[in-house]
């Protein structure tokens, strides 16, 4: 597909088949997004590939938890939006997909967010080039068992900025109307 075909194909997937994405097309994907650009070429990222139903489970168990103290402690906690979905037993966090990436880096880079963000464009894009549907998973960034961030092999010193969701897809949502560009000034 071209590239234009590529943009408006390229959707929030959230429904998956049972099928299990292969190893060799997921590391071909973050082979793919590696290609993004970083700050100073730095290339901080670091993926992680769960495919493991009971610990994906596990990791959604720990975002719901840790996103619901949030709450608590905070009345003006922006999650509080999300309270009825998060209180509720079946409700998984990252949709029961087949497998879940993160992509991390080190706490201490200060473009961790922009240079994860660019590589997980590319792999979204990658995906969609592939025939994968991919979801970035915003509330499941927020985890503090520690135990299991090691299990799964997050050093200490990083931060998940981007936990994506892939897997084929049962459909593909329609393309959503979009606001036209706000070009606020133009100085030439």
């Amino acid at each position: 597909m071209d590239y234009s075909e590529l943009l408006k194909k390229r959707r929030a997937v959230r429904n998956f088949e049972e099928k299990e994405v292969p190893l060799e097309i997921l590391i071909q994907i973050i082979s793919e997004s590696c290609l993004a650009p970083s700050s100073s070429n730095r290339q901080p990222w670091h993926f992680i590939i769960i495919t493991n139903k009971e610990v994906i489970k596990r990791l959604s168990e720990d975002s719901k938890r840790c996103l619901l103290t949030d709450i608590q402690r905070n009345p003006a906690s922006p999650h509080r939006s999300y309270q009825s979905i998060l209180l509720d037993t079946h409700f998984n966090v990252f949709y029961n997909a087949p497998c879940l990436v993160f992509i991390a880096a080190p706490k201490h880079i200060l473009s961790l967010h922009e240079d994860c963000a660019l590589a997980a464009c590319y792999f979204m894009f990658s995906a969609c080039a592939k025939g994968l549907g991919t979801c970035w998973v915003g509330l499941g960034r927020f985890m503090e068992d520690r135990e299991l961030l090691d299990f799964i092999g997050l050093p200490e010193g990083d931060e998940i900025v981007a936990p994506i969701v892939i897997g084929y897809p049962k459909g593909i949502p329609e393309f959503p109307n979009r606001l036209g560009p706000q070009i606020l000034k133009i100085v030439s």
